[in-house]
């Protein structure tokens, strides 16, 4: 009696991309990056030089940077709604201290309101147990408020930008933008921490499964605590960063507008908001890929109310593949 030996069938076409996209994310990331470049070449011709390349990714830092407090939030199932706040904040308060105190002690003290709402948010939703939604929301509208009140106290003194800040983040050496020299210790860092340490596999597992992860010992607030505090800080750093490169320390709404593109950016990076599934790496490309796609949405003259639309979509978008993906393995 013989038997006969058949083949395993394929797996569907689109079964096997969808596998593809969710085994390498990177992939599809840098096709979509590469096609909007394309695009943005045919309707202006000429556009892509090395000069809009260097400007492409001076803008693309701040965002990554804070689209990195997304990602590391997202990590454990939560979000960051207080990070463009911090960041204005940490640049108001230090512009404001720079012509009195000099640069070096104005940037120590503009780090001091960033961890302290940090802080805040991971006592809030780490102990207590406040959704953070919720509790970054509040913290925002807390430390918005703290900061208008600042601002009437020292709207006589003026505000400065030190040059240094300046250089970081409107210069070029040899074509390359300055701030790649911050930029990339933050990314590096943040890649390491999350790939290489404890502390990032606590934040994967904490997301994948919270009750495993405490039943297993872990201090879960603790964890929770620090992460929030490292959120707040590279928000701040971030606000150092852009308000060198905007040079516009007196806006109490300077860091606002990247608020959704944080999210977005982290998003369409791959980083899921239910936890547990995500990386650095992708969130730079995403942040690349907004700002690509801003610059295409200035020549077509889009408003800044579609532009929100826009990334609103993106984000459902986005969520409503990625639970396909998930579903189908």
């Amino acid at each position: 009696m013989s038997e006969t030996l058949t083949a395993p069938s394929r797996a569907p076409l689109g079964r096997r991309i969808k596998r593809f996209m969710a085994d390498r994310p990177l992939v599809p990331l840098i096709i979509l990056l590469v096609a909007l470049v394309v695009i943005l070449q045919i309707m202006r011709p000429g556009i892509v030089n090395e000069r809009w390349i260097a400007n492409t990714v001076k803008f693309a830092i701040p965002l990554a940077i804070l689209a990195g407090c997304q990602t590391l939030t997202m990590l454990t199932g939560g979000i960051d709604l207080s990070v463009s706040t911090v960041a204005t904040m940490s640049a108001f308060v230090m512009a404001s201290l720079a012509g009195h105190y000099g640069a070096p002690a104005a940037i120590v003290i503009a780090l001091i309101p960033p961890l302290l709402i940090g802080l805040l948010n991971g006592v809030g939703a780490g102990i207590f147990r406040v959704h953070p939604l919720i509790m970054t929301l509040g913290t925002g509208l807390i430390g918005a408020g703290c900061l208008q009140v600042y601002q009437r106290s020292v709207i006589a003194t003026g505000t400065k930008i030190p040059d240094f800040l300046t250089w970081l983040g409107t210069g070029l050496t040899y074509g390359f933008p300055n701030a790649l020299l911050l930029f990339i210790p933050i990314a590096a860092l943040i890649i390491f921490t999350l790939s290489r340490t404890g502390f990032g596999r606590l934040l994967y597992a904490v997301g994948d499964n919270e009750k495993a992860t405490r039943l297993s010992g872990v201090l879960y607030g603790q964890v929770i605590i620090a992460l929030y505090m490292a959120s707040s800080l590279l928000a701040g750093v971030a606000g150092l960063l852009y308000v060198g490169l905007i040079k516009a320390p007196s806006s109490l709404s300077l860091a606002e507008p990247l608020l959704l593109p944080s999210v977005a950016a982290a998003v369409v990076g791959g980083t899921s908001i239910f936890g547990g599934r995500g990386g650095y790496t992708g969130t730079i490309v995403g942040a690349l890929i907004l700002t690509v796609l801003t610059t295409l949405l200035t020549i077509l003259q889009m408003p800044e109310g579609a532009r929100r639309i826009l990334f609103g979509l993106i984000i459902l978008l986005v969520t409503a593949a990625y639970l396909r993906i998930v579903e189908d393995r």
